[in-house]
């Protein structure tokens, strides 16, 4: 049986199950033209396609319930955490349900002893750390935006701590997903590892709701280091910075986060953040450790750093310095707003291999340049991952036209050097096009296979990933 990948739409059964919804959660259905735009993609350029209602669900009954009846009219439902994704994976193609996770917002549990906690979909990163401050334990995954965790373990996020700890595939231990059918299924125990069955957990990691929705996760912590230490080095090119992380990672240098910001990024990030770093490509680099080590892991870097004509180093040996140097990166995409006034940031992310990573960023320098683009680039680049920020006039589509060429001509320039069309943004249905040519046709009738025999009507976040 073949799943579509959009079902039709169903003005009957829509009305029909937003009856049984309302009658069912009251006020916590919504059928407002506002809010179902907010719960639309709103942060790209992809346009918006709204829910025919919003739920906001409070427990993992209420998930049942609302899935059991949209399951039972073939409507679609699709997942929704804070709304922070890039490649319209909460549109509604067809209608159906948005199923809001956000009051689902609970920690569990902490087991200290353990290294692991369990929490609800809708916390937020920020949330669990601000839980956690007291244990001396943390949660490293940090991609910018203070995301809901579902929604990072359904979008495999990472972020700027990745290079040291991983992404949400290595942290998530295990879930609690609810299934197209409305059963409730755990993927995993707590165990740190096994070797029996199927690895479920990392079959949803990533899944984007379009095979279930993730109710409950149980994910790693570690301890706070004792000491951090954090800077910034300016180099006299991309190509030199990028070459300095390259031989960074090679060496085995165990460096917690290495982010790279371009010259017209750097001009962004100070005007917005009022700051006065040097206004050349520019890594921030930080290091987790012992006291002795991280000094020991900062002069190594120097040393690294001066191969390439990179410094004078600027450390922030103070617990605010840092705070106020890593909020100004992940303000990177608000600050690049304010180079166009009115117009639109649209970013976009690919990732290669460390060794083909001052390559494809030299390349794609010199592309911006050719064609008159202010696009900055940032980048956790000590997994070979950047994103590239064009701003566009939406209102003019020659802009418009020019931009989504170049953003293809980057993605296939990721792909030629045996990297992905996506790092960490995921696909939604902004990339699907180009899941073919990253794995082959085997691998995509695998995936097409495994969605219909657990979404065998396409209701779960129809239209994206991969169309079945």
């Amino acid at each position: 049986m073949v799943a579509p990948s959009v079902p039709p739409r169903d003005e009957a059964a829509i009305a029909t199950v937003v009856g049984i919804l309302k009658q069912r959660f009251g006020e916590r259905l919504a059928t407002g033209h506002a809010l179902r735009e907010q719960h639309s993609a709103t942060l790209t350029w992809i346009d918006p396609q709204l829910p025919d209602a919003v739920v906001f669900a409070e427990s993992t009954a209420d998930v049942v319930e609302t899935v059991r009846a949209c399951a039972a009219h073939r409507v679609p439902v699709i997942p929704f955490g804070t709304g922070t994704s890039l490649e319209g994976h909460v549109n509604a193609p067809a209608g159906g349900i948005s199923l809001d996770v956000s009051r689902m917002n609970k920690v569990l549990a902490v087991h200290a002893e353990d290294l692991d906690c369990v929490v609800e979909p809708g916390v937020t990163r920020k949330q669990l750390n601000e839980f956690l401050r007291d244990t001396g334990l943390f949660f490293p995954i940090d991609p910018g935006a203070d995301a809901s965790l579902g929604g990072m373990a359904s979008t495999r996020a990472s972020g700027t701590n990745a290079v040291r700890y991983g992404t949400m595939k290595d942290n998530v231990i295990s879930l609690e997903v609810v299934t197209a059918t409305g059963e409730v299924m755990t993927t995993s125990r707590r165990a740190r590892k096994s070797s029996t069955g199927y690895d479920l957990t990392r079959l949803f990691v990533g899944s984007e709701g379009t095979l279930g929705i993730i109710t409950k996760l149980t994910l790693r912590l570690y301890g706070i280091p004792e000491a951090t230490s954090a800077g910034i080095c300016p180099f006299p090119s991309i190509k030199a910075a990028a070459d300095a992380v390259i031989l960074t990672i090679q060496t085995g240098l165990p460096v917690a986060r290495i982010e790279l910001l371009d010259e017209v990024q750097v001009r962004a990030v100070n005007g917005y953040s009022k700051l006065s770093l040097p206004e050349q490509p520019l890594l921030l680099v930080e290091f987790h450790g012992t006291e002795a080590g991280v000094v020991e892991q900062a002069e190594r870097f120097g040393d690294i750093a001066a191969e390439y004509g990179g410094g004078p180093f600027q450390w922030a040996t103070l617990a605010e310095e840092r705070s106020r140097l890593w909020a100004a990166r992940h303000d990177a995409y608000w600050a690049a707003l304010s180079l166009r006034p009115g117009c639109k940031s649209v970013s976009s992310d690919v990732c290669v291999p460390i060794s083909r990573l001052a390559e494809c960023i030299d390349e794609t320098k010199r592309d911006i340049e050719s064609c008159g683009l202010i696009a900055p680039i940032v980048g956790h680049v000590g997994d070979g991952n950047f994103h590239c920020l064009p701003l566009i006039d939406m209102e003019s589509p020659f802009e418009v036209e020019r931009a989504k060429a170049f953003m293809e001509r980057l993605v296939l320039r990721a792909l030629a050097m045996e990297g992905t069309c996506s790092g960490e943004h995921g696909v939604g249905s902004g990339k699907m096009k180009y899941l073919e040519r990253e794995h082959g046709t085997a691998p995509l009738d695998a995936m097409r296979a495994i969605k219909t025999a657990l979404d065998p009507h396409g209701i779960m976040n129809p239209g994206k990933i991969v169309a079945t």
